[in-house]
């Protein structure tokens, strides 16, 4: 195509390359002094069978991406079309795209890998929460900053290049790159994204892809063929690393990772497996934040004081006349302090109007002024939204749990992320998972438990100073194999003793001869008869803490276990030692404070489950359960 002079009111600078149907050029927009890139098509060169369909595809991605604000996505600012072209305008990277670096570094080190997964994976987390799928995702489409930083570009545009591009029917994407389901036929979803991700994290740790061949033969092996373990081809890549792969080039889609910070966090872990220590840069947010994490601005302390009205446990003054750092408790003492966080203003006005007649209700749109709130207020209970801008439900409760151990902490969300469910219990211990839209009289009822347990709290004394003597309290592992118990004896020395039985029904035997601290269970053991195990025994005896070894990917299992059984802690597979010890120390902390302080169990209260009591295995167990000694102190 001939090049011209200025496309609409931007000026053609120069070529910065060129595909079969189109070119990309370097522009510049006089009006505000800014360099641009300008993606163009020649609509000359596309069959005229193609060409709405092609254009429309074009327009349709201009228009989802130009809504995308992420420093990790090459912004689109504006779309021109006239009789002979259309044109996506867009922000202009200095740089190089990761497939020009791959041709001259085959295989990168796992910090450099790191660096460039995570910002990917960044962005896409961003792009998937406002509902944009890229589904040509490649070295190709992924800039790198003369600083470092990434750029994804060609969200779904490029499959309208014909020169990079498999058409069979409407199936288009890279061949390398492409997912089972693109190759199928079928409709692309965020996964799709995560597999190309997978295919990009293989390339970088291995100096190959997963397959190779023809167009016809990768099409076969991706369809039907396990790829070979990145460890086969990188000596220094551990088993975790490899799972990370597999799992985010599962062929179906509901076997690979549910979200992109799920798989984020896992490959960071992966990553710091293989070297052998930390990452030296930290992960970024998966969503951008819009205040410094803890840092309220101006504007939150003004709704501060207006919170504080609205909650009534201030006076009226203005805002002059009452400085922020002054804020004390007031009110009536006697009626709890209630916290709910969203940034969305209908749920905060719903749940105000359900609860304002009870306690005293704090709203709050951010993470930050909520933490303001707990800090100043002497919140009792903290229900928090999971998807929040600048800081997520997850860091917020595990925030507050630092702040403020004594407050009651839920987690409200309407949509099941596995990684921030989990989150929840690992990094924030949740009180309840409850899911939106909630049944008003379930929320009551749940909000009142959760009250009366922080009132009780916020009455008693504080603990005193933990010690350090050895436990006498046994660790119990359930697995069918010893391998979990040895290695979590090699991990703990002579902490506490540690015992290994394989069934439910040998637990419960264990439990009945000695005082057991907390239960490390493998699911696979037996999901039916563990769950029932667990529910029944923290109703009857909440001082045990469970720890639950899986692989499961059911959020709604993780959510039934985490109201009705109070797992303490979940550990996914493959399993990470230092995360293993770590949830063990913890879980016996917790135990030898609940041996100092038996009104602190009242926090581990869970649903009542009558079908565990009910179930086949609830016959078995339960009598048993219900006549195990009291070892420490009555019934909370």
């Amino acid at each position: 195509m001939q090049i011209p002079e200025s496309i609409g009111k931007y000026v053609v600078q120069g070529i910065l390359g060129k595909g079969a149907t189109g070119v990309v050029l370097r522009g510049f927009d006089p009006g505000i002094k800014r360099p641009v890139a300008l993606k163009v098509i020649s609509k000359s060169l596309l069959d005229p069978a193609d060409l709405d369909y092609v254009i429309s595809r074009f327009r349709h991605e201009a228009e989802a991406v130009g809504r995308l604000t992420h420093p990790r996505i090459a912004a689109i600012y504006d779309f021109i079309e006239t009789d002979e072209i259309a044109c996506i305008v867009m922000e202009l990277v200095n740089g190089k795209s990761l497939a020009h670096h791959l041709k001259e570094v085959t295989q990168y080190g796992f910090k450099d890998t790191w660096d460039i997964v995570r910002q990917v994976l960044d962005g896409l987390g961003y792009s998937h929460g406002q509902g944009v799928i890229h589904r040509d995702l490649k070295p190709g489409n992924i800039l790198i900053n003369d600083d470092g930083r990434i750029k994804i570009t060609d969200f779904g545009v490029a499959r309208i290049d014909t020169s990079t591009l498999t058409v069979m029917g409407d199936i288009v994407g890279t061949p390398h790159y492409m997912a089972p389901e693109q190759f199928g036929g079928q409709e692309a979803t965020p996964r799709t994204d995560l597999y190309q991700v997978g295919v990009i994290l293989y390339e970088l740790i291995t100096g190959t892809r997963p397959f190779s061949g023809n167009n016809v033969e990768i099409l076969r092996r991706v369809m039907h063929d396990r790829p070979a373990n990145p460890s086969t081809v990188n000596q220094k890549v551990t088993w975790q690393l490899d799972w990370v792969v597999q799992k985010a080039l599962a062929k179906d889609p509901s076997d690979r990772f549910g979200s992109a910070r799920e798989f984020s966090e896992a490959l960071k872990n992966a990553l710091e497996e293989s070297m052998g220590g930390p990452l030296a840069a930290a992960a970024a947010a998966i969503a951008p934040a819009s205040l410094p994490v803890g840092t309220a601005s101006l504007m939150d302390k003004a709704r501060l004081i207006a919170g504080a009205k609205d909650a009534g446990v201030m006076a009226g003054a203005g805002t002059e006349a009452v400085p922020v750092a002054t804020f004390a408790v007031a009110g009536d003492t006697k009626k709890a302090r209630v916290l709910f966080v969203d940034d969305e203003e209908r749920i905060l006005n719903a749940l105000r109007t359900l609860f304002r007649s009870q306690y005293h209700v704090f709203t709050a749109e951010n993470g930050a002024l909520a933490l303001e709130f707990v800090k100043r207020f002497g919140i009792h209970v903290v229900v928090s939204d999971q998807r929040m801008p600048g800081m997520t439900g997850v860091e917020l409760l595990r925030q507050v749990k630092d702040i403020s151990p004594n407050t009651v902490r839920m987690l409200l969300t309407g949509y099941s992320d596995l990684a921030a469910i989990v989150g929840s219990i690992n990094e924030g211990e949740v009180f309840r998972f409850v899911k939106k839209p909630w049944d008003n009289a379930e929320m009551q009822k749940t909000v009142a438990d959760a009250v009366a347990i922080a009132m009780e709290l916020a009455a008693t004394p504080p603990a005193p100073a933990e010690t350090q003597e050895k436990l006498e309290a046994s660790i119990l592992v359930i697995d069918s194999s010893d391998a979990l118990a040895e290695g979590l004896k090699s991990v703990m020395g002579d902490i506490a003793p540690v015992r290994l039985v394989a069934t439910p029904v040998d637990a419960v035997k264990a439990l009945a001869a000695e005082e057991i601290a907390a239960i490390v269970a493998d699911l696979s053991v037996g999901q039916d008869g563990l769950i029932t195990l667990f529910k029944i025994l923290k109703a009857e005896h909440p001082e045990v803490l469970s720890i639950l070894v899986t692989e499961a990917s059911d959020s709604e299992l993780v959510i039934e276990l985490i109201n009705q059984a109070k797992i303490y802690r979940f550990l996914n597979k493959p399993i990470q030692v230092r995360q293993l010890r770590g949830h063990v120390e913890s879980a016996l902390r917790k135990y030898r404070a609940f041996k100092q302080r038996p009104d602190l169990v009242r926090g581990q209260k869970p649903v009542e489950s009558l079908q565990a009591k009910t179930s086949l295995w609830g016959a078995r167990l339960f009598d048993s359960i219900r006549s195990l000694p009291e070892r420490l102190f009555s019934k909370a």
